[in-house]
């Protein structure tokens, strides 16, 4: 039998760059059994490695000495962590997280830079008269047309996100004979409508999936979700679009680069 005790790694000597300080163990040093567990199945994680299959939860239980819901707790922070996924009946190591840089590139651009076959499966493609909020927000006149587009952001066919584009009809007319839904919709502006993207707001939030979003992207509703919102404008200062981009929290972290010379 494996002794618990003996899971948690040194601090500070062997503390790895970005783990929680003494391993996240609270200063009064009583340690939830749970994170014992999971403590060791992390171990386990790295010996496996990607795409390793896991042991059942009851023989962890038997191997570790503890019930079954002490492991399904540890299992479940571990899939929230994005460091296993569910796979049938069983769980499996998962991949390293997918980074997406804060720029002003795309998603497509973005996950091909990490080896990845980007895409999107299309939902949704309509028009409506533009609401009161999303003109106030966006600078887009109330009543005027607007596109709607829904897609499911794919890399390497696993579904890691939802994407919701809004812009105005008449900067894109032929949007829906035109556009290739499973493409870059930056591409689309810039190679065939020769539009140059300015500046960008984007404001990042940490949410829940609605049960329809969930079911959409492949997750359970309690698995948190990273919500970006974009509103872009192009190099005259035109509305451009607004975008609402749901990410997978386990499949998905975000970079940026800060220079300290450039300041406001």
């Amino acid at each position: 039998m494996a002794h618990l005790n003996d899971s948690l790694p040194g601090y500070p000597e062997n503390q790895a760059p970005g783990a929680p300080v003494r391993s996240g163990i609270p200063e009064h040093g009583r340690i939830p059994k749970y994170y014992l567990v999971k403590a060791q199945v992390s171990l386990l994680i790295d010996e496996l490695g990607e795409g390793g299959l896991l042991p059942a939860e009851r023989d962890l239980a038997l191997r570790y000495e503890v019930a079954r819901e002490t492991v399904r707790l540890a299992l479940r922070e571990l899939v929230l962590e994005g460091r296993l996924r569910r796979q049938g009946r069983g769980t499996v190591v998962a991949g390293p997280k997918l980074a997406q840089p804060l720029s002003l590139a795309s998603y497509t651009e973005g996950v091909r830079r990490q080896g990845r076959k980007p895409g999107r499966h299309l939902i949704t493609l309509e028009r409506f008269p533009c609401p009161p909020a999303l003109a106030d927000e966006t600078g887009l006149r109330r009543g005027e047309p607007v596109w709607h587009m829904e897609r499911v952001l794919l890399a390497d066919d696993e579904r890691v996100g939802l994407e919701s584009t809004y812009a105005a009809v008449a900067r894109m007319p032929d949007l829906e004979a035109e556009f290739a839904p499973d493409s870059s919709f930056y591409a689309y502006l810039r190679d065939r409508l020769g539009v140059t993207l300015g500046d960008v707001d984007e404001r990042i939030e940490t949410v829940l999936a609605t049960p329809r979003e969930a079911l959409l992207i492949g997750t359970p509703p309690a698995l948190p979700m990273l919500l970006i919102h974009r509103v872009s404008r192009d190099a005259r200062g035109l509305p451009l679009e607004r975008v609402r981009t749901l990410y997978r929290g386990d499949r998905f972290s975000f970079t940026t680069h800060l220079d300290a010379s450039v300041r406001a």
